[in-house]
Formats: structure tokens, sequence, C-alpha cells
């Protein structure tokens, strides 16, 4: 497993979050709904100030559920191979969590690209098995970067279509290895277009982008309100809250 002690450099207190060592982070899972979706793979990855990649670590895990056909067409593993060749679930989660807490705890930024998706995942399946909260800190999305510096660029923002869009190769897109490495480079990248946006501490960006999200979600939410009034978005990030459950 990789450890705060491989990390290269950690940036101080008062210096820029993109200027030491930088995690990447990112999963597959059995679907789209991060309150139900299973943990498939899972990688996180490590890449020096020059986006050389220096170590990794990567999981397969048994979901201990089916994995639709349509998500094993996506990220390439069936249920077949996760059972044969996976990790138990509750050990996979674990370690997972435990690694990645270990760089939080050291203020070593985590790149997750739309990662409010796989750390709600990653609390969803805690709660499931009663495995106590994940304080999540240090993130940074560049999904949410790009549409804070871009709004209105047309297109997708896929991690694919932001990839070309700042000139980074995605090879192998749909694997957590690749995402993970991929999301880190977007993420350098950006702050080098935008060095006046992003020469901040960690804390700072993690809270700008708290207040980012928010208000993109609310001009997305009055968007698909000029269609359907009783749309909603949530502003949630970097862990989406449960759906309220409705009356009884």
């Amino acid at each position: 497993m990789l450890n705060p002690e491989r990390v290269l450099a950690i940036p101080g207190p008062t210096e820029p979050w993109h200027a030491g060592t930088l995690v990447g982070f990112d999963l597959e899972t059995t679907g789209r709904n991060p309150h139900t979706a299973r943990i498939v793979t899972a990688s996180i990855v490590l890449l020096d100030p020059q986006g050389q990649l220096r170590a990794t670590a990567e999981w397969l895990v048994d979901p201990e559920v089916e994995i639709p056909a349509e998500a094993a067409a996506v990220h390439g593993v069936t249920t077949e191979h996760a059972r044969a060749h996976g990790m138990d679930a509750t050990l996979g989660l674990g370690e997972i969590v435990a690694t990645l807490m270990d760089f939080m705890y050291h203020r070593v930024p985590v790149v997750a690209y739309n990662g409010v998706y796989d750390f709600t995942v990653l609390t969803a399946e805690m709660a499931r098995r009663q495995m106590g909260e994940f304080a999540v800190a240090g993130v940074v999305d560049p999904y949410v970067l790009d549409k804070h510096v871009d709004t209105y660029r047309k297109g997708k923002r896929t991690l694919e279509a932001v990839s070309a869009h700042y000139g980074v190769t995605l090879d192998a897109a749909h694997t957590s290895l690749a995402d993970s490495i991929a999301a880190v480079q977007v993420a350098q990248a950006m702050v080098a277009q935008h060095p006046e946006r992003f020469d901040v501490p960690l804390e700072t960006i993690f809270n700008h982008q708290i207040r980012w999200k928010a208000e993109q979600a609310a001009s997305f939410e009055q968007y698909l309100r000029r269609k359907n009034p009783q749309a909603t978005v949530s502003r949630d990030w970097p862990v989406e809250h449960p759906p309220a459950l409705a009356p009884a």
C-alpha cells in the first residue's frame, strides 16, 4: 500500500497546493448512482510536480453483487472475473479508505475528477458495512475547477473531453488507473493556464470548491427548471448526502 513516506514533497500550510506531490484517485463501480454503487476497482497514484508517475496502488474487489453488463462494458470487469480474482469487499474498502486518510492527514492533495461521485460511493459503502465515518478533506476536483475557470465552454465535461481540451493524453479511459493519472495531469495543466486562480493553499482551494460546486449546481438547476419546475441538483461536495426519503 502507498503511504505518505513515499511522497516526494508536501507543500507547507501557506504554499500553493500544487507545488508538491499530488495523489490521484479513481473508482470503477457497479453503477452510476453513488448511493447504491459498489466498488469494483480502485487506484491511488502518486505524481510528482512535473506530472510523472512515481508510485501506484490498485485494488480489484468482489462487489458481492452482480456487475451489470452496462458497467462491465465500461470498465471491463465482469462479475465472474471479480468473484474469481477480487479481494473481500470490506477488506478492500478498509485499505482504500485508510490509504486516503493517511494522505489527507499529511495534507497531500487528493485529486479526483468528479470526486463527489467517488467519495459518496466510499461513504455509502462504509455506512453499508457500519465502518464509521470518513472525514473527507484536501480534495481537488478538476471537474469543479474547469467549470469555474471556463464556465461557458461548450461541449462535454467528461474526463476524456477535458483531457483533450488541456492536451493530456488519456489512454485506457474508464480504467481506474488511467483515470486517476489523467485527473492529476489535467489539474496540473489547469494550474499552468490559470496560476492566478489556483496559487493558494490546500485548505483554501478545498473551501473554494465547496462554494463553486454549490454555485454550479444552482445554475444548472435553474437551467433544468425551464422545462421541469421540480428539478433539483445537489449542492453537496465532496460527499453527496443521501436523497431524502419520500413520506410514507
